[in-house]
């Protein structure tokens, strides 16, 4: 069974890949894990099919203001589709309130990070708050996504390198544990490329090296996605894929701009681009893609493949290198 995916002028677009029955999802939320030093403790959602075994885990990081309540579309189809979801609550979120002159700010980047690791690490006490979820989890299958200032966290795990503002170092803080991510509307190279906005006030963004993201990944960008943190424009969002190593695949999807149609909730006053075509399209990709990546079946990424070439679809390209 496929999704069927039609361009926003109502052209038919062929289906991408296969999909698998969605199952019932079983969703958690607040799971609370304690986190000494960070000022709040790290509220989690947890999602997952409440059927199946040997379910891969898929670490969802929110954009910068959001919260676990968010990337509904991303959570639930990626949940219903074999996932086990979990989305931290970072420090930025407006459901935490932190004040402009907060000390923690600064170093906002490097609490997300340590975020989906202590996710990672207290994994059981995530999993026995599902109810049925114990033992049903592979913890060998673990994939970073994100959105935004998500897909920046999510790529450091990847092996992106971010410049401490503070320190002045590029530490490299991926994990051996993730083997796989999805990078979405995901920021592209600091220094003169910044606008003085970005420059000063977003200073995580000033100086990123990509060299070192050499775990697999797949990086998704909407071509009208002109961001007022970058001169250069929309191609901006597709320098994770050109400059990074791991990085093999690019979803570019025509018309869309920062919020890609949507994923980042049902009823988001934030989307501009509003289009459910376009987020189902991702969805599928995206899902096809970490199976492939997994190593579980790797027919519906062939077939994406074979469907997003060149000018082939509507709505959309996908280019490998």
């Amino acid at each position: 069974m496929s999704i069927p995916v039609t361009a926003a002028t109502g052209t038919p677009g062929a289906a991408p890949a296969p999909a698998p029955a969605p199952a019932p999802v079983v969703s958690v939320k607040p799971v609370v894990l304690p986190a000494p030093g960070r000022g709040e403790d790290l509220r989690v959602r947890v999602s997952a099919p409440a059927t199946g075994s040997g379910l891969p885990l898929v670490l969802l990081s929110h954009g910068y203001g959001s919260s676990l309540e968010g990337y509904g579309p991303l959570a639930d189809h990626w949940a219903a589709h074999g996932f086990v979801v979990v989305q931290p609550t970072h420090l930025d979120s407006r459901t935490l309130g932190l004040p402009a002159d907060d000390p923690r700010r600064p170093r906002m980047w490097r609490f997300r990070v340590e975020d989906m690791q202590r996710v990672l690490d207290g994994f059981d006490v995530l999993e026995a708050a599902v109810p049925g979820l114990a033992g049903r989890p592979d913890r060998s299958r673990v994939a970073a996504a994100g959105h935004s200032f998500g897909g920046q966290t999510a790529g450091v795990l990847l092996g992106l390198r971010v410049r401490d503002p503070e320190t002045g170092t590029s530490e490299d803080l991926s994990d051996p544990r993730v083997t796989t991510g999805v990078l979405l509307a995901t920021a592209g190279t600091g220094g003169d490329d910044l606008t003085p906005f970005a420059a000063e006030n977003l200073p995580w963004l000033r100086d990123p090296d990509f060299s070192h993201l050499t775990t697999p990944a797949l990086v998704v960008a909407g071509d009208r996605d002109d961001l007022p943190l970058t001169v250069r424009g929309a191609d901006w969002t597709t320098d994770p894929y050109r400059l990074s190593p791991g990085a093999e695949s690019l979803l570019t999807l025509y018309g869309a701009e920062h919020f890609l149609g949507g994923v980042s909730g049902y009823d988001s006053a934030e989307t501009t681009d509003e289009d459910p075509s376009r987020v189902a399209l991702i969805q599928q990709v995206t899902s096809v893609y970490l199976r492939h990546s997994f190593g579980i079946d790797g027919s519906g990424w062939t077939a994406a493949r074979k469907a997003l070439a060149g000018n082939a679809h509507p709505l959309g390209r996908l280019d490998s290198k």
